[in-house]
């Protein structure tokens, strides 16, 4: 028996190749697959099955072009309703591979369709447990997803994850490896662990979710509270994972599309198409095309594109670093963002030399912050509200770059502000959008508030955001 996790850090996402007498499941896959057959080919197996933990909001799965390619089946738990065929797997029905068994356990609560998979070995012994959202390392799947599709309130939906954890998963054996479906960074929970895998013992004495003594009501509370709104492009990728989708490869056909400076120009004024640079933000700052919004390739790339731009169906043109073109159509296709038209042959150095206009952000180190900052500084803090919380500028105002559109007003017409993240990509983020909604009066902290931190800037003190009431 062989389990390999393949884990995507942009996405925070464990997709599983399970092999044994050459017969392989793969669990929830990345939309590009051809990294899965290849495995299978290298080790003279065959695809068997297709197993899907749930329909995702947070990326495009693979699912519907693996089973196009290799004829395996799609399996989804009961109460799921995808428009191609698939096998529906009923509440504890086994599916053999070679010499192990994988038992489909219905955990509904995170969504309706939620299932978990217990693998067990060839003894018949319970050995792995793949719980995609349903229970994570540390956390447990945000119960507000389905809200709309399944007619039922959060609370609703949390009472029903709290059965499905403590009658489904809960009695099973301390020892059994949990491999969930996100770590650390997935806005599918809220207290995820950076460990990608664990066992289940571990999860009841230090997952807050799985305490022995927590009644309906408690759980319900907590899982509920502190929840951030889900970004917009969340419910658009649940469509696409259950109707289907276009094929990664003609995806990149059409987005690797070269285009001259004139070009571009010409396409985004005609098609309305957003212009997103995702080169380092030390280069977007320097110089960049006017009213291009920064996301960077280097970063949480896919998840801020998702959570800012929203609208899959949104037309974009590119600025990439050279040799970049395939892996960041391929990454906007992680999350459903399919209508790239095309990227800036020669790049922004192509732009500079056509002589065409170009934008620069006004910056700072925070050495110069420290020798002019004063107690009434107008400074925005675009981290998120528990970062903000926990440690700060005392004269800093929480403007979370998840909600910046929101914030516009906030910000001073008159005069310099300053603006700062943690470490200098998010706070880029936010010039972007800023300059592109006509707001120039800024100066961006460089290194963001681990710089000024290591300059000797006063500071709140350090408080724990788990410790605050709310």
């Amino acid at each position: 028996m062989k389990i390999e996790q393949i884990y995507t850090g942009c996405l925070a996402q464990g997709a599983y190749y399970i092999e044994s007498e050459g017969e392989v499941a793969i669990i929830d896959p990345l939309r590009e697959v051809q990294p899965y057959i290849d495995m299978t080919e290298k080790n003279n197996a065959k695809i068997k099955y297709i197993f899907e933990t749930h329909f995702h909001a947070d990326f495009v799965s693979g699912h519907v072009t693996l089973s196009q390619k290799t004829g395996a089946p799609i399996i989804y738990g009961e109460n799921a309703n995808p428009t191609f065929d698939a096998i529906i797997a009923k509440d504890n029905q086994e599916f053999k591979l070679g010499k192990i068994t994988i038992v489909a356990l219905h955990t509904p609560g995170h969504t309706m369709e939620s299932t978990t998979y217990l693998l067990k070995d060839e003894n018949g012994k319970n050995y792995a447990l793949f719980t995609g959202d349903t229970l994570f390392l540390g956390d447990v799947g945000r119960p507000d997803l389905a809200q709309k599709a399944a007619s039922m309130t959060q609370e609703e939906l949390a009472g029903t994850l709290y059965n499905s954890l403590r009658t489904k998963i809960m009695p099973l054996e301390d020892e059994l490896i949990i491999y969930p479906g996100h770590g650390a960074g997935s806005a599918c929970g809220k207290n995820l662990s950076k460990e990608t895998k664990g066992t289940l013992g571990d999860q009841k004495e230090n997952n807050y979710a799985l305490r022995a003594d927590m009644t309906q009501e408690e759980f319900v509370k907590e899982v509920t509270s502190g929840l951030m709104p889900p970004p917009k492009y969340f419910p658009l990728n649940v469509k696409m994972n259950k109707e289907g989708y276009e094929d990664i490869a003609d995806v990149i056909e059409q987005g690797t599309h070269e285009l001259t400076p004139d070009e571009l120009e010409l396409l985004a004024n005609e098609t309305g198409a957003l212009v997103l640079d995702v080169r380092s933000q030390e280069e977007f700052a320097k110089g960049h095309i006017p009213q291009s919004i920064f996301i960077g390739i280097d970063g949480s790339f896919a998840p801020w594109v998702g959570a800012l731009i929203g609208d899959v169906k949104q037309p974009i043109v590119l600025v990439i670093p050279d040799g970049r073109e395939e892996e960041t159509i391929t990454r906007l296709s992680r999350v459903g963002f399919d209508n790239t038209l095309g990227y800036l042959k020669g790049g922004f150095r192509a732009w500079l030399n056509s002589g065409k206009e170009y934008d620069t952000v006004n910056q700072v180190i925070p050495a110069y912050l420290n020798a002019t900052i004063t107690d009434k500084s107008p400074i925005y803090d675009v981290r998120k509200p528990s970062e903000f919380i926990s440690e700060r500028l005392p004269q800093a105002v929480n403007t979370p770059l998840d909600d910046i559109n929101n914030h516009l007003k906030d910000f001073p017409t008159k005069g310099n502000f300053f603006i700062h993240c943690a470490g200098g990509y998010r706070s880029m983020i936010a010039a972007s959008i800023l300059k592109s909604r006509g707001i120039h009066n800024f100066i961006d902290i460089t290194g963001g508030f681990a710089a000024i931190k290591e300059n000797g800037i006063k500071t709140t003190d350090y408080v724990c955001p788990s410790t605050i009431k709310e």
